[in-house]
């Protein structure tokens, strides 16, 4: 056998490189790297050496860094993604919160935090944690519980079978999230004698299960028997690439089709059986619909509370869980349909032939697209716009071309209830709704599809918690935009705050325990890290300069001051979130009887 002496560290570049996406490309396709002693001298000499085989991207932190991993997977519809590597300690704790946003967001990335020596001569290390009845205790253990593949590498060899199980963990639709290889500072400098045969490229495919027949058979004959059936869109939809598929199945057989924010855009906003959003942040004619479905076929959704509205919407509904994952097809006593989204829908619709639903109330749509048009139409002169309005500006301005995005605050409620996505236009973070996110997934979506117009909505509180990856795209001219809405605090959680009973408190600027209110130029702080950074004053303003935006080659940042306390303006529905049982103030109370009002209705099994 053909050997190779590298130390682990080369050996683990050397491999990355060689393993292929289906389209011919490297399936990891750079990494990001922030260097301290955990991987410095081992990792980083080795990913020097490579060069463009294997490309490194230095970031400014490292969550945020993976931030923009994550979504250039997610752009990437899981088919390609990235690694991600930082020092020990710190470093390596930073990225944990964004591990748990890819693992619940099934998406892959690979982390490589540095991690502390094998060989424990130095014990303890800088930045070592210690736990005082666990020697083999790490930092890196806060990787296990949000990490669906996780590694230690104690000996150079080990890669022979942790390479491998890490990226069948971030290819498997089924199991797909971020894979964790802490790698012990020491045994990255180590050499090993490596078969040659192990470097090998190889190809790895995205399995498409086909539906097992009984649970076909059973899920035709729930959808033939429904009177009013509706299908849910999740995000499954896009990363199986099904979208042809559900568009011609809602279409043959006449069954309404509602989005999650995850499966908003696998149908364009105008396809004859999309009603719109559904859920907490939905629109009323999805709602309305949802609520009197007696059959929902939940395609590729793992059914968290904002979709279900805690699970308020779909009532007695029998469910047809329709997913590659066998964990999330069986939810809520559904019918498991455990296939591939593009696969089981075409098998599914063979099975029904030439059956036809009811098809769509096309009155419903067309009081909820009135409703849409009000809130979002630009204001009267006069007092700050709304985040609807505001949303409606660049609506306006959109072109085929436009992919929005965001994260948290108010904007993914605005954005899912009532931006009209054309088929691929839309990339959210909510499924961690992780502050902070914004920016770096901006880069990371224009990474992945430099083609398209990414507009990044972000609020002050997301900016001010993670804004620095604005520089990273500055110094590597990845243009987006950001639509930067300045309410001075967090202005959704403080309506949540009172729409619950509580008094403001804490989340905007003027009800925090504060010695002066901040006056924070955000133009200026976006300029100085290399951003074309300016305000608009009106809407009107605002609209001309996402126009004008599109022809630079680095970010642009637009700062406009909105009202913190209107919502969306339409849509919604109940959500449950916990509220006093006791209280002095009456609001509070009232609130309390709402919610057990809402509880009422609540599906329990």
């Amino acid at each position: 056998m053909d050997t190779i002496r590298l130390t682990a560290a080369q050996a683990l570049v050397r491999w990355l490189a060689a393993q292929r996406a289906e389209d011919g490309g490297r399936f990891i396709e750079g990494v990001w790297a922030i260097f301290g002693h955990g991987n410095v001298a081992g990792l980083g000499e080795a990913l020097q050496a490579a060069g463009d085989a294997l490309p490194t991207w230095r970031g400014q932190n490292e969550q945020t860094m993976a931030h923009a991993a994550i979504a250039y997977a997610k752009a990437s519809r899981r088919r390609r993604a990235m690694a991600v590597t930082s020092s020990i300690g710190p470093g390596a704790t930073n990225m944990v919160t964004a591990a748990a946003l890819a693992h619940v967001n099934r998406l892959p990335v690979l982390f490589l935090p540095g991690d502390v020596f094998a060989g424990r001569g130095p014990d303890p290390v800088l930045q070592q944690v210690e736990d005082f009845a666990d020697g083999t205790v790490s930092a890196n253990d806060c990787f296990r519980p949000v990490s669906r593949y996780y590694d230690r590498i104690t000996r150079p060899e080990q890669l022979l079978t942790a390479l491998p199980r890490a990226m069948a963990a971030m290819t498997d639709p089924a199991t797909c999230g971020p894979a964790t290889l802490a790698l012990c500072q020491d045994v990255q400098a180590e050499a090993y004698d490596w078969p040659e045969a192990f470097f090998e490229p190889r190809t790895w495919r995205v399995r498409r299960p086909r539906p097992d027949a009984a649970e076909l058979e059973a899920a035709a004959e729930a959808l033939r028997g429904a009177k009013a059936p509706v299908i849910v869109a999740g995000g499954g939809a896009i990363y199986g690439e099904a979208e042809a598929a559900l568009a011609d199945f809602a279409a043959r057989h006449a069954i309404p089709v509602v989005e999650t924010q995850a499966g908003k855009a696998a149908l364009a906003w105008d396809h004859l059986m999309n009603l719109g959003p559904v859920g907490v942040t939905g629109g009323d004619a999805a709602n309305r619909t949802a609520a009197e479905a007696d059959v929902v076929l939940a395609v590729g959704t793992r059914l968290q509370d904002f979709t279900t509205g805690s699970w308020s919407l779909f009532g007695g509904a029998r469910i047809i869980g329709l997913n590659v994952a066998a964990y999330d097809a069986a939810k809520h006593g559904a019918l498991p349909l455990v296939a591939d989204a593009r696969e089981g829908l075409a098998a599914l619709s063979d099975a029904l032939g030439e059956h036809r639903a009811g098809g769509v109330d096309e009155d419903r749509r067309t009081v909820w697209a009135d409703a849409v048009d009000a809130v979002t139409a630009a204001p009267n002169a006069g007092g700050l716009p709304t985040d609807a309005q505001v949303m409606g500006a660049v609506q306006r301005q959109a072109t085929p071309e436009t992919v929005v995005m965001g994260a948290a605050g108010t904007m993914p409620g605005v954005l899912h209830t009532l931006w009209r996505a054309p088929a691929g236009g839309y990339h959210m973070e909510y499924g961690f709704s992780c502050m902070g996110y914004e920016i770096a997934g901006a880069m990371g979506v224009k990474l992945a599809r430099p083609e398209a117009d990414v507009v990044c909505f972000c609020g002050d509180g997301s900016y001010m918690m993670a804004n620095s990856e604005l520089a990273t795209a500055a110094m590597r001219r990845v243009p987006f935009t950001v639509v930067l809405t300045d309410n001075r605090g967090f202005g959704c959680i403080n309506r949540l705050q009172t729409g619950t009973g509580g008094a403001e408190f804490n989340n905007l600027y003027a009800s925090a325990r504060v010695e002066a209110q901040p006056e924070i130029d955000f133009v200026a702080h976006a300029a100085s890290m290399g951003a074309h950074a300016e305000r608009a004053a009106s809407i009107a303003e605002l609209e001309a300069k996402v126009r004008e935006a599109r022809g630079r080659d680095v970010p642009s940042v637009i700062v406009i001051e909105t009202d913190p306390y209107p919502g969306t303006g339409a849509g919604g529905t109940w959500w449950d979130v916990g509220v006093p049982e006791v209280s002095e103030r009456p609001e509070v109370e009232a609130a309390r009887d709402a919610w057990a009002e809402g509880r009422a209705g609540q599906r329990r099994v």
